[in-house]
């Protein structure tokens, strides 16, 4: 099994069936694709992966479909994205017995904590388990911003080992290795920062609009790690429409279109979403046909 905390890791679409069962044939259909593209892990039951429409239960059953599916190639970790402290320490506990490598994890959600009561939800699921962790900071979706200096917090507890950063500002990159150095592996979240935060010293990209593109998003980031800068930056300046669709209130409908309309899934998704329709769809999927007929070819990495 590759390093865990470094290169790309597709934060994965959850498949469903038409009644809203998870379609599992789907989902692990995704998973192996991705991991022949190349990537370095797997991340279930994000935000992109509709974690706020599962239940407990499900968010595992979805997790032992990614863990079968990876066939021990590469790690998969499991989204703690809960109301409850609790319930977020529960999962981790739970979650330890079903092949997770480690877990990513959000603050408490629909409150929002102060620096006390976020440091201290952390601290709490990081206690519950013995996996690692990535601590995922998006305080424009989520409304608490884990600062550097909290993470120079964290950092005494080693298993606190990687940051998704989303807040939005790559400088965010620089201070945090100005602040905790080399302590933890930093990921960019946002799609269409992700080069920009890679050059900054990000060790990996948590990727969305991978799941329909995973081929190119894996070259984009080897080549820059090779330091054939030319080569990612063609390949990202095309791909940077399609990497909007992710910074969006509808990146799961987005991507999922994506998916479906390039072979690699399908469009359900759950109340209260509803498929994209109308214009707003036309425009997507215009966005994205005319983007696979102008698809780089991707040099030999």
């Amino acid at each position: 099994m590759t390093q865990i905390w470094e290169g790309v890791m597709p934060a994965v679409t959850t498949k469903f069936n038409a009644d809203f069962s998870i379609d599992r044939a789907w989902t692990g259909k995704n998973v192996d694709a991705q991991i022949e593209a190349g990537v370095d892990g797997i991340i279930v039951c994000g935000s992109l992966g509709e974690a706020s429409t599962l239940s407990l239960d499900e968010k595992l059953d979805v997790l032992d479909i990614a863990v079968d599916a990876a066939r021990g190639r590469v790690p998969v970790l499991l989204t703690i994205a809960e109301n409850s402290t609790l319930d977020g320490c529960r999962q981790a506990e739970r979650a330890a017995s079903h092949g997770a490598a480690g877990y990513m994890v959000l603050p408490g959600l629909r409150y929002m904590s102060d620096r006390r009561e976020t440091l201290n939800h952390f601290r709490m699921v990081a206690d519950a388990s013995p996996l690692p962790l990535m601590v995922y900071n998006n305080p424009l979706a989520y409304g608490v911003d884990v600062t550097p200096k909290m993470f120079a917090e964290l950092a005494e507890d080693r298993k606190f080992a990687a940051i998704k950063e989303s807040s939005g500002d790559v400088r965010r990159i620089t201070d945090l290795i100005n602040e905790t150095g080399d302590r933890y592996a930093l990921f960019c979240g946002v799609d269409n920062l992700a080069m920009e935060a890679i050059l900054m010293g990000a060790h990996g990209w948590v990727a969305g609009l991978v799941c329909a593109f995973p081929r190119e998003t894996v070259a984009i980031y080897k080549l820059i790690r090779a330091g054939r800068l030319e080569e990612a930056r063609a390949i990202y300046r095309w791909f940077a429409p399609l990497l909007a669709l992710d910074v969006s209130h509808k990146l799961v409908q987005n991507i999922k279109l994506a998916e479906t309309i390039v072979g690699l899934g399908t469009e359900p998704v759950r109340p209260p979403r509803l498929p994209l329709a109308g214009e707003e769809r036309r425009d997507v999927e215009a966005l994205i046909r005319r983007s696979i007929e102008t698809r780089p070819a991707l040099p030999a990495i």
